[in-house]
């Protein structure tokens, strides 16, 4: 799976990358092309290299770091030309002049991290040579034109040229043939460095990338994950950065929360307006940044490393497959439940499942949803608004409302009852009190109907 597969996830993916400071539109079709790394080892040297950088971001100056910014706008997908080159095509003017471009780029890019001790933190190739064959006065200037200097003969017909107007059109067809020729050359010199000049060009990207993930950690306040040694992921004080910035707006703080979930079932119970959906998108959010190498919302981070993770949420009606919103919750579900038959390692958040369908056959679905996938190798966090019997799932609950606020901290609970604290947050929204008082006498009168409130 690649990252540009997720970044439509509703978990707040697509704002992580909007907020990365890229700049180059090939670094980030390069990000967007990455894969999800499933394996230790990858993950381990991706979040080395990023911590030098990270390094890197808060040692140095900002005035240096937005040399390299200025610098690295200029990196541009040149693919195609090196493709020709590789199939040894004759290159244009323009291809040419992209390749001198790319060598220049990467030689001034190399040295600028040189200069505090950081050019091996990505291997840019050394391309000076291909300077050399492209600017043969020396000028270093990213510019590409069919030099005198590149053949005698061609510099004699240009002075012809300008002192013979009348034989123009024969002049400039020898000189035409001319140029050609020392674009074959030029093209057969520069053949034997198209490997080097394609790992340049992709180092480039990861050396946008790099800086622009360790500026997004300084600015967003993220932190390093260590990966987990027993299958168990830990969080202290996550957050969600969108949902963050959106309350900042408003004058308002995000509270953190601490959670803790393995290989059991979990449960996370509360009222509506409790935060229990802004958890399972702030923990979808973590587990993709982890695998795609991002610095994490948190105080602390300990994650387990998964092969695939799914997450289902709320009304996701597909108008374009005719399904209503709980056959697509059914099929995303359903989908989950076949993965896990498949001997993979699999994460699953799941946003109040079967909300759609009566009560009754709703707590029936959760039910035995918790039982068809405890046992196997998934990481089960599922939220629900219904009274349930958890099994061997362990429950969480929103702390809730207390003196008139609500507190959206965990707590462990022993079993998988719902708090009944509508008409409480209702009451506190300053909606309609006589609507209040009504239902609250409903319920004094009606015990049974306070039950099964939902």
């Amino acid at each position: 799976m690649q990252l540009k597969n997720v970044i439509e996830s509703p978990c707040g993916l697509r704002f992580m990358l909007d907020e990365l400071e890229l700049q180059s539109g090939f670094a980030r079709r390069w990000l967007l092309d990455s894969p999800m790394m499933t394996r230790d080892e990858e993950i381990v040297a991706s979040y080395a290299e990023l911590r030098r950088f990270a390094d890197f971001v808060n040692q140095v100056d900002h005035i240096y770091i937005n040399t390299l910014f200025h610098k690295l706008c200029g990196l541009k997908d040149i693919r195609t030309t090196i493709k020709n080159l590789k199939q040894s095509s004759v290159l244009d003017d323009i291809e040419l002049f992209e390749v001198k471009h790319l060598a220049i780029l990467s030689v001034d890019v190399r040295q600028l991290l040189a200069q505090h001790g950081m050019d091996g933190i990505v291997d840019i190739p050394a391309l000076d040579r291909v300077i050399d064959i492209l600017d043969p006065d020396g000028m270093k200037i990213a510019t590409f034109y069919i030099y005198d200097s590149y053949c005698a003969q061609l510099k004699d017909l240009r002075v012809q040229m300008r002192q013979h107007p009348d034989q123009q059109d024969d002049l400039l067809l020898q000189a035409s043939e001319l140029e050609e020729g020392v674009r074959r050359d030029l093209s057969r010199q520069l053949a034997p460095f198209a490997e080097s000049i394609e790992q340049a060009q992709l180092a480039l990207a990861r050396t946008d990338v790099g800086l622009a993930k360790a500026v997004q950690m300084r600015t967003m306040g993220l932190t390093f994950p260590v990966i987990s040694p027993d299958g168990t992921s830990r969080y202290e004080a996550m957050f969600h950065p969108q949902v963050k910035s959106a309350l900042a707006a408003r004058g308002r703080a995000f509270q953190p929360v601490d959670v803790t979930f393995g290989m059991e079932p979990t449960l996370i119970t509360g009222a509506n307006m409790g935060g229990k959906t802004v958890v399972l998108k702030t923990l979808t959010l973590c587990q993709l940044l982890f695998q795609f190498g991002f610095g994490i919302p948190a105080a602390s981070a300990q994650i387990a490393v998964k092969d695939e993770i799914y997450f289902c949420i709320g009304d996701e009606q597909s108008v374009e497959k005719g399904l209503s919103s709980f056959a697509a919750e059914m099929k995303n579900i359903d989908a989950v439940i076949k993965a896990s038959r498949k001997n993979k390692k699999l994460m699953a958040l799941i946003d109040e499942p079967a909300r759609t369908t009566n009560p009754t056959e709703g707590a029936a679905l959760v039910t035995a949803l918790l039982s068809v996938l405890a046992g196997k190798d998934v990481s089960l966090v599922m939220t629900t608004h219904y009274d349930i019997e958890p099994g061997d799932a362990r429950c969480l609950r929103v702390k809730g409302f207390e003196n008139g606020t609500m507190d959206y901290r965990l707590v462990e609970v022993q079993d998988g009852e719902v708090p009944h604290e509508a008409l409480n947050i209702a009451q506190s929204l300053g909606i309609d009190s006589e609507w209040i008082n009504l239902a609250r006498q409903r319920l004094e009168a009606s015990p049974a109907l306070e039950k099964n409130k939902h």
